[in-house]
């Protein structure tokens, strides 16, 4: 039968899950500072620099803006009613069974299909490091391991992600220390740069403010992965104070990693030196004279896909399951390994070999058709964030102001100027699928994503509509 997640009324509560709690406040934090840091930035930031220009530094700060109020308001909602299913959790009490079955199956959805695309790339790149190994077998080769990983003690997983968030956070760490250095000319056979990069070729906004409208589309999805923090901290001993600090200590620091590195990019060289599909990071160190700078980078993008990767099989296994407890997803799903409070036990291991076994069908299509049937699938997927943290956001304004009435005390981390700024996240995340839909590269990301959310509300409603004429198909 299918139990509503209990809304706020006193204390809010949330039914103990039989979820083991073996992620410490390191972990999360480390997964919070790490998670979202990923090839996006370290590679696909190129694109946006040819586009825009030294203003990329606006276009991040707009981005990383917008996926900072978001965290806030996800923050807010985790830390009063903490579950692994979080947002979709939020969703279901806040909007109606309807929504958090939708935002649920779009976000596994988007994670099952995404870790396609990080299992190949990461392939790629240890082929041309052994070429004797093909690629596929690569792919095999990770899926086995961080399955493997996810199926025993959820400790694991925290541990992997905290020294690969290490790595990410450091390599970030020496090059903004790198790269200010070389600005002021204190590096071996420098000089002071000063801002001729800045102001030259065009000027600070080559292509005009629509450079910078372009940047924001180009780079605003490099700020996803940051909602895993909320879904993991239902395994930590606190969940809400956990989510608290993890929240507050992510969310500025990561802006100061993206704004930051570009900042430091765009004044080491000139934004023309960039292009799409090489890095950034690359071009700055090979000038000041790191050596061996590229495969330096190879290395640190290798770890950042085999972090995400990590990442999004947790997130996906764990929102099926969260799925399941409502009766959104098969009751099969539910079954947890070692008993409900054993010490080596709580992992949902069907739930982890169902997110790999749809993972696995997705880097097949992506090794056999990545023109035509993968494509589609990674265009259906393409926008489902923005349509995610859409749904936070109207998610939040209707509990924030349910939890101000029932159970203040709840709200231990609040959103910033609510109900304003809420509002202003809202618009800017429909003003981003105004502009994906003028831009001729983005379009068929947006229609894509449209129809496949379409589709998935149409199931939902189905569902609801089907409970009602059948009262007992409910109790099944």
């Amino acid at each position: 039968m299918h139990e509503a997640p209990p809304t706020p009324s006193g204390a809010p509560t949330t039914p103990a899950e039989p979820l083991q709690h073996g992620l410490k406040q390191r972990h999360l934090t480390m997964l919070g500072l790490g998670g979202v840091i990923g090839a996006g930035l370290f590679v696909g930031s190129g694109a946006g620099i040819a586009v825009a220009g030294p203003a990329i530094v606006v276009s991040y700060l707009i981005a990383g803006t917008l996926a900072m109020l978001v965290m806030r308001m996800l923050g807010e909602m985790s830390a009063a009613m903490p579950a692994s299913g979080s947002f979709s959790v939020h969703a279901e009490r806040a909007l109606g069974r309807w929504a958090g079955f939708s935002v649920g199956w779009l976000y596994w959805f988007l994670l099952v299909v995404v870790l396609a695309v990080e299992a190949t790339a990461a392939a790629q790149i240890a082929h041309g490091w052994v070429p004797a190994v093909e690629p596929w077998a690569w792919v095999l080769l990770f899926m086995v391991v961080f399955t493997a990983a996810n199926l025993t003690a959820v400790k694991n997983f925290g541990e992997f992600e905290f020294w690969f968030a290490s790595l990410k956070v450091g390599a970030i760490v020496v090059f903004l220390g790198l790269g200010v250095l070389a600005v002021l000319g204190r590096l071996p056979d420098t000089d002071p740069v000063g801002m001729t990069n800045l102001t030259g070729q065009g000027g600070f906004l080559p292509n005009g403010w629509g450079g910078v409208v372009s940047g924001v589309l180009t780079v605003v999805f490099a700020f996803g992965g940051l909602e895993v923090v909320t879904i993991a901290a239902a395994e930590t001993d606190d969940p809400a104070r956990a989510v608290g600090r993890a929240v507050r200590s992510a969310v500025v620091r990561i802006l100061f990693f993206y704004v930051g590195s570009m900042l430091v990019i765009v004044t080491v060289l000139p934004w023309t030196a960039q292009q799409a599909g090489l890095s950034p990071y690359v071009k700055v160190l090979d000038s000041i004279g790191v050596p061996s700078a590229a495969q330096i980078m190879n290395i640190v993008v290798f770890v950042a896909l085999l972090s995400a990767l990590n990442a999004n099989l947790y997130g996906s296994s764990r929102m099926v399951f969260s799925l399941a407890e409502r009766g959104e997803a098969p009751r099969g799903l539910l079954k947890v390994s070692g008993g409900p409070r054993g010490k080596a036990g709580g992992v949902p291991r069907r739930a982890v070999l169902a997110s790999v076994a749809f993972g696995f069908v997705s880097v097949l299509l992506n090794l056999l058709w990545p023109d035509t049937v993968f494509l589609y699938m990674l265009n259906s997927v393409g926008a489902v964030l923005l349509f995610v943290w859409a749904l936070i956001a109207a998610s939040q304004l209707r509990l924030r102001a349910r939890l101000e009435q029932e159970a203040p005390g709840a709200l231990a981390l609040r959103m910033w100027w609510f109900p304003y700024l809420t509002w202003l996240t809202l618009a800017g995340l429909f003003g981003v699928l105004v502009l994906m839909l003028t831009d001729d590269a983005a379009r068929p990301q947006v229609l894509w994503s449209a129809g496949a959310t379409a589709l998935v509300l149409l199931v939902a409603v189905g569902r609801q509509w089907r409970e009602r004429g059948n009262p007992a198909s409910a109790d099944r």
